[in-house]
C-alpha cells in the first residue's frame, strides 16, 4: 500500500437558490468522510456571499484509502443527493501540500463539462420525482412484504422491527438497481 498522502482539490458551481440545501450537504460529505478509514482531513468555502462557486479539499493517506472512500456506499448515496443543485464539479487529485492550496487546474475532471452548463436539462420537479420513486418504491415493497408473510413470527413483530428489517433491506436494492432503472425507463418523461 502506498504511503504517500493524496489530496483531493474540488471546485462545484451551485444552484444560488439552494445553498442552504448545498451547505448542509456539503457537510453531511465531510462528515461521512471523516469516518472512513484514512481520512486526514477536509475543508471547504465559498468564493463569496453571493458566489455560485465552492471549493472543497479533502484528504487521505494513500491512493488505496482515496480510492476505497471515493467507490463507497456512503459516498455514492452522498453525491446522489446533490444531484439536484450541483451544476457543475472539476476535481483534481495531488500529492504534496499543494493540493491543499491550489484550485483544480486545466485537465480538471468535469461533470457535466463545463459547455454545456448553461444547456444543462433542469432536474424534474419534484413531484416527478415522487411518482418516479414511487413507481419504483411500490411494486417492490409489495413483493417484499408478500414474501414475508409466510415467514413465521414476522406479523407478531413490532411494527417499528419490521419497517426497519424492510427498509434494511430495501433501500439499496432500489438505490442501486430499480431507481436507476426506472429514472432510465422514465427518462424521456422526466426531461419534458
Amino acid at each position: 500500500m502506498s504511503s504517500i498522502p493524496i489530496t483531493v482539490s474540488i471546485r462545484r458551481e451551485v444552484d444560488p437558490a439552494r445553498i442552504s440545501e448545498a451547505t448542509a450537504w456539503v457537510q453531511t460529505g465531510v462528515n461521512l468522510a471523516n469516518k472512513h478509514p484514512g481520512f486526514l482531513g477536509s475543508g471547504w468555502v465559498r468564493a463569496g456571499e453571493d458566489s455560485q462557486l465552492w471549493h472543497m479539499l479533502y484528504r487521505f493517506t494513500s491512493v488505496e484509502t482515496l480510492d476505497a472512500w471515493e467507490q463507497s456506499p456512503e459516498r455514492t448515496w452522498w453525491l446522489s443527493m446533490g444531484e439536484g443543485f450541483v451544476r457543475s464539479e472539476h476535481s483534481r487529485r495531488r500529492t504534496g501540500i499543494e493540493g491543499w492550496f491550489d484550485e483544480p487546474a486545466t485537465g480538471s475532471i468535469r461533470i457535466p463539462d463545463a459547455a454545456t452548463v448553461e444547456d444543462a436539462q433542469p432536474a424534474p420537479p419534484r413531484w416527478k420525482q415522487a411518482v418516479t420513486i414511487w413507481l419504483g418504491f411500490f411494486p417492490v415493497n409489495l413483493l417484499f412484504s408478500l414474501a414475508m408473510t409466510p415467514v413465521p413470527g414476522w406479523g407478531e413483530l413490532p411494527l417499528w422491527l419490521r419497517v426497519l428489517a424492510t427498509t434494511i433491506v430495501l433501500t439499496p436494492i432500489m438505490t442501486y438497481w430499480v431507481l436507476p432503472w426506472v429514472t432510465r425507463a422514465l427518462r424521456g418523461w422526466l426531461s419534458r
